[in-house]
């Protein structure tokens, strides 16, 4: 078995993919299979020796993986793991017919469904077959031709080059002269020279569910994930909340529907990631796009929920189904099952500006960020604040002081700007006491995430204003009586913070002082009046009677102890 790796580490393509390609090299090796590996980039743990059989580490071309085909002779490929690299580069050999003429298959994703999940117009055409609804686009090859479109259903517009990850080469152009450039450079990122341009619903909700199906047709979500930032910011540069949080049960199972449908209607067989687009204030929704393939939210999904995308996905390509293969959690149930989660999973982008103190650090459909962080808390509040810990800004809260220094209407005025500090800058605002419907106005960023900041905004602003912990003790009321709730927890039923001055509260009694006793070079002999055990009688133990014996008086006691003592010191 053949696995392309996903080349070198390049903003929209890191880690994430090395994870999964490594997951895959495992289930493979488990089942006893002979794996190679190519990919151009040592520093990943799937070109360690221990993780494939023959690894090589060459440029991710095809004149280089066509000389790996012809001296390995592998009986397969599996492109969907490496990210977009492997997918295009095994569509590149298949279109070329040397796959044919080797007799190498590709598992996992036909060269068809490839094509009809990345070709814009084909996939335009499946959508409009299962009568998904697709936002108003058109797929051109030239300039002149998106210019003209761009005419007909207005500004602003969306741009999306095919074939390419990340976002690369697309973006809002919100006048021609935006436009004219974004389109030449989509045109030209583009391997088919093939742009997709839409109208612009920047605003409406991003939501994404992972799916995983098998060639009997078994198909599952593994998860669904919500965009804190509305459409208009790519996904892999959005603060992403799993499991979603805002969404009403109906349409959680019309947008679950929806994404089953479609990969089934694919034929894809493994992991499959669905984006789509809600508009808040209705049901009505759009198909944004399809990745056949592991993509970086399946990390992400795998890591939240525990379910091993990658490795299911691998073992499904060998011919499993999801009713054979276990399930690594319980390890006695099968991976047929849809992960449940009591907590939530908050993914927080890491971008590169602090090292680019001068680079542009606004946001749009071109994915920016280099690395993200996921946290894991009882509540959003909760993970959000270990998230925001965890990015290496020294940041304890989602206070930045550049936002402090700035007045009411500045900090309002630059909520319009879609860049990197918008969340630091909503949480201005909030703290600030902006309303609520201001802030959605201009951010599009729901409300039920508006309340959650603006609790751990009150949160921030109460600790500020509490009494100094130095200078207060935690003491009970004079009337403080013990009462037993419902709970069975014992509770104090009046307390309350006391503050005390330092003379009143350090105003301890002074203890009698003892002259000190002179240091000498060896301790004192300490007399020993108890035997030794050696020495000691063995009594057998008495019997405990079922009467209750009275207890001896006080004199008594004290005859038999001084007894007790004159006999052992007569010894």
């Amino acid at each position: 078995m053949l696995v392309i790796g996903s080349g070198p580490i390049i903003i929209g393509q890191a880690a994430e993919f090395d994870y999964s390609g490594t997951q895959a090299c495992r289930a493979l090796k488990s089942e006893g299979i002979e794996t190679v590996l190519v990919n151009s980039n040592p520093a990943t743990i799937m070109t360690d020796p221990d993780i494939a059989d023959h690894v090589y580490i060459e440029p991710l071309t095809a004149e280089v993986v066509e000389r790996i085909i012809e001296k390995e002779k592998p009986d397969a490929i599996l492109p969907n793991l490496g990210g977009q690299m492997g997918l295009n580069l095994s569509m590149e050999l298949a279109r070329s017919g040397f796959l044919d003429r080797s007799g190498v298959r590709l598992l996992a994703c036909k060269p068809d469904t490839i094509d009809r999940a990345e070709d814009r117009q084909l996939f335009k055409d499946t959508m409009e077959k299962l009568n998904q609804p697709c936002i108003p686009s058109k797929v051109v090859e030239d300039l002149d031709s998106a210019m003209a479109f761009a005419d007909v259903i207005g500004y602003p517009v969306i741009v999306r080059p095919a074939f390419t990850m990340g976002g690369t080469g697309g973006g809002i152009c919100e006048n021609p002269e935006k436009l004219h450039e974004i389109a030449t450079n989509g045109l030209r990122l583009s391997p088919i020279h093939q742009i997709l341009v839409e109208k612009c619903i920047a605003g409406w909700k991003e939501i994404e569910y992972e799916v995983m199906r098998d060639h009997k047709g078994n198909v599952i979500t593994v998860c669904n994930m919500e965009n804190l930032d509305p459409v208009g910011v790519h996904t892999g540069d959005s603060i992403v909340v799993a499991p979603s949080q805002t969404l009403s049960d109906k349409e959680y199972q019309m947008l679950r529907t929806a994404a089953l449908d479609i990969i089934t209607e694919l034929g894809i067989e493994g992991g499959c990631n669905c984006q789509f687009a809600l508009k808040p204030d209705s049901f009505e929704y759009a198909v944004i796009e399809v990745n056949p393939r592991v993509s970086r939210s399946s990390a992400l999904a795998s890591k939240a929920t525990g379910y091993p995308i990658a490795k299911v996905a691998t073992k499904i390509a060998l011919g499993y189904t999801l009713d054979e293969i276990t399930n690594d959690v319980t390890g006695e149930t099968c991976a047929c099952f849809e992960p449940a989660l009591d907590y939530v999973v908050v993914k927080y982008p890491k971008w590169p500006f602090d090292k680019f103190v001068y680079a542009d650090k606004s946001l749009g459909t071109q994915m920016m960020a280099t690395g993200e962080v996921m946290a894991i808390g009882n509540n959003f509040e909760h993970a959000m604040m270990k998230a925001v810990s965890s990015i290496e800004l020294g940041m304890d809260t989602l206070t930045l002081s550049d936002f402090e220094k700035l007045t009411t209407e500045e900090v309002i005025e630059h909520l319009h700007v879609q860049d990197s500090e918008r969340a630091f800058c909503v949480y201005e605002a909030l703290k600030r006491g902006v309303p609520h419907q201001t802030i959605y106005d201009i951010t599009k960023i729901d409300w039920w995430f508006l309340d959650k900041m603006q609790h751990l905004a009150n949160l921030e602003l109460g600790l500020k204003t509490a009494p100094d912990p130095r200078k207060s003790i935690w003491r009970p009321s004079i009337t403080a009586s013990w009462i037993k709730p419902s709970c069975a927890c014992p509770v104090p039923k009046s307390c309350r913070w006391t503050t005390m001055s330092a003379a009143s509260r350090w105003s301890i009694p002074a203890l009698p002082s003892l002259p000190p006793r002179p240091r000498t070079s060896t301790p004192p002999a300490i007399r020993r009046t108890r035997p030794s055990s050696s020495s000691m009688p063995i009594r057998p133990a008495k019997r405990r009677s079922s009467s209750l014996a009275p207890a001896p008086s006080a004199s008594a006691r004290a005859s038999s102890s001084t007894t007790a003592l004159s006999t052992q010191s007569g010894r």
